[in-house]
């Protein structure tokens, strides 16, 4: 038709007008899951202190595994958690890969476990599955000189899991399994302004589209950590200047770039809670490092869902539209002081 547009010039518009939607439905599914492996905490418990490893990395073994599966994998093993491979499970040489007898299963030295006594090693029993894990766990620990690392490294194969699964044990032995609180990522006791542009075009590195929400504040502004999770990523990028990057126990990374400063003291690896000062809003960014004011100051705000194999990212102004209703308590570690602002 005459005069309309381009499809290209299309998607951003329709990226823009999406981010006004009702939230994407990752977090409340995370937080489902929470709730669902805070039922199996007592298992955990159990077969850690029978076997002498921490529950946190039962559990985040666990829950890695599970915010990892394909479709395949669920429809493979249709329960929660890790899933054993069959020849793993009922013994490397057991001609039977989908043996359930926990007889031939420790006749062949496979992993399976009878937890309840029933003649049955099954992996969607629960108490069996969690038994079969904390003894293999054990047993690699042993095997690999008590190299917690290593024995995890075996069990997954995959350096990036590694460092995720024992970065959410440190947050569920800290925080606990449901630690699913949220704050607006600024200190709403400044005045700011958010300007909804996921999706729209950007220029200045190359032709690529806004991966996140822009609020703009005076410098010096207090960046608050919108989650529970840990410091992944800290440091300078071209694009974003000084930035932060929080992954939380659900595999969901927050990005804040365009800072001024970072919290005195934060470092990467360090566990963060909601409304805790992590950096002060900027205008850095968009060359070498320390470049600054080339644009007005604000928080680029961003969040990516990562699946394992794959990370992208979706809209946050949905979430931040909840989190500014909400109560904001701000913990500021550089000065041991509480807050609160009911905005």
């Amino acid at each position: 038709m005459h005069g309309s547009r381009p499809m290209w010039m299309l998607m951003p518009m329709v990226a823009i007008l999406a981010s006004f939607a009702l939230p994407v439905p990752f977090l409340q599914a995370a937080t489902q899951a929470e709730r669902k492996q805070t039922t199996l905490e007592p298992l955990y418990e159990e077969y850690a202190d029978e076997y002498d490893v921490p529950w946190t990395l039962l559990a985040a073994i666990d829950r890695y595994a599970e915010l990892t599966k394909t479709k395949v994998e669920h429809a493979e093993a249709p329960y929660y958690g890790y899933a054993f491979r069959p020849f793993t499970w009922s013994g490397i040489a057991n001609p039977n890969p989908g043996d359930i007898s926990p007889l031939t299963i420790d006749m062949f030295s496979g992993v399976g476990r009878d937890s309840d006594g029933d003649l049955l090693a099954v992996q969607w029993d629960e108490a069996d599955r969690i038994q079969a894990l904390a003894y293999w766990v054990h047993e690699e620990i042993v095997e690999d000189d008590d190299d917690e690392e290593l024995a995890i490294w075996n069990l997954l194969q995959d350096t990036i899991a590694v460092d995720r699964v024992f970065a959410f044990s440190k947050i569920f032995e800290t925080f606990g399994l449901e630690a699913n609180g949220h704050s607006f990522p600024v200190s709403k006791q400044y005045n700011y302004s958010v300007k909804h542009s996921f999706g729209a075009g950007r220029s200045w590195g190359g032709r690529r589209v806004h991966e996140g929400v822009d609020i703009f504040a005076d410098y010096g502004t207090p960046v608050l950590a919108c989650s529970y999770g840990y410091v992944e990523l800290k440091g300078w990028n071209r694009f974003g200047g000084w930035r932060v990057g929080i992954r939380d126990a659900n595999n969901i990374y927050y990005y804040y770039a365009h800072l001024s400063s970072f919290s005195k003291g934060l470092k990467q690896g360090d566990l963060v809670r909601p409304g805790q000062v992590i950096g002060y809003v900027g205008s850095t960014g968009y060359g070498p490092p320390g470049t600054a004011g080339k644009f007005p100051p604000h928080l680029h705000f961003g969040i990516y869902k990562d699946t394992g194999s794959h990370e992208w990212a979706f809209s946050p102004s949905g979430y931040l539209i909840q989190w500014q209703r909400q109560k904001q308590t701000i913990w500021n570690p550089e000065h041991s002081s509480t807050g609160s602002n009911n905005s």
